[in-house]
């Protein structure tokens, strides 16, 4: 199947640019980034895209499991690199994706230059010294609601996941991209994403990485950010004046600031 059909691909900015690539997370798709895309394609090439299963990929490639892993998403990502022969890769991955990144970097490090972690989180669930922002039965109540109601579950959640109350707008959007989402993937992607476990990969990341968080996640709270710089050698925090988990539409003119100056430091 052709990759760059079956991923939904779109390419902006200077063929010659240094290439960004934007990685969304669940639920979402490339169009949630479109604030920030601007800023950045002025000098770079942007290279965005949907993974199977998402926005306007080709459904008909979805595998439940091949997508139950994050290393399958991982693939879509490596795949897009070698149809497009990116070499050189600055991978920008929003929520669960940055996980995906890590992944995709370390098995093929001669793609990439450089990681931005847009606030990540390599568990979800809290253990003995680790504070993922969940317990296990939170999570488990969450895949729960998410399977039997859908639709409903999107409706009272993205809201909440998207934070800035005082912008309804906002989660509105968020609610209309979760709800555009077939229900059995979402479910599937759900499962993959919340019940993950990535910390061990995080000491292993060869490339020079930004981890963004904002000052209020309910997804993402800050001792995950503290706890990834940690195990990332040579990692940049930088918290962003922004609340909830995607700052990309809240914030995107500091989302993007940030990425553009880390983009500077490393070229």
């Amino acid at each position: 199947m052709d990759i760059r059909r079956r991923n939904n691909v779109t390419v902006t900015g200077p063929a010659d640019g240094p290439v960004v690539l934007l990685a969304h997370g669940f639920g979402c798709d490339q169009n949630l980034w479109r604030l920030v895309v601007p800023a950045l394609a002025e000098r770079h090439r942007v290279v965005l895209f949907d993974y199977v299963g998402s926005g306007r990929s080709e459904l008909s490639a979805w595998d439940e499991q091949r997508y139950s892993t994050l290393d399958g998403y991982a693939r879509d990502v490596l795949e897009i690199c070698e149809e497009l022969d990116l070499r050189e890769v600055t991978f920008v991955g929003h929520s669960v994706s940055a996980m995906i990144g890590v992944l995709a970097v370390k098995e093929a490090r001669e793609r990439f230059a450089s990681l931005v972690l847009l606030v990540p989180s390599p568990r979800y669930i809290d253990d003995e010294g680790y504070r993922g922002g969940f317990s296990a039965e939170d999570i488990d109540e969450l895949l729960e609601s998410l399977e039997s109601n859908y639709l409903g579950w999107s409706s009272a959640m993205a809201p909440v996941i998207m934070g800035n109350p005082d912008r309804p707008e906002l989660g509105e959007e968020l609610t209309a991209s979760f709800c555009a989402t077939d229900p059995d993937i979402a479910r599937v992607f759900a499962r993959t994403t919340f019940l993950s476990d990535s910390r061990a990969d995080l000491a292993g990341v060869p490339v020079p990485t930004l981890i963004l968080d904002c000052t209020q996640d309910v997804i993402s709270p800050p001792e995950v950010g503290a706890f990834v710089q940690a195990a990332i050698p040579g990692s940049e925090l930088r918290t962003l004046n922004a609340v909830g988990h995607c700052p990309q539409l809240s914030a995107p003119e500091a989302t993007a600031g940030a990425i553009l100056e880390f983009l500077g430091s490393t070229r």
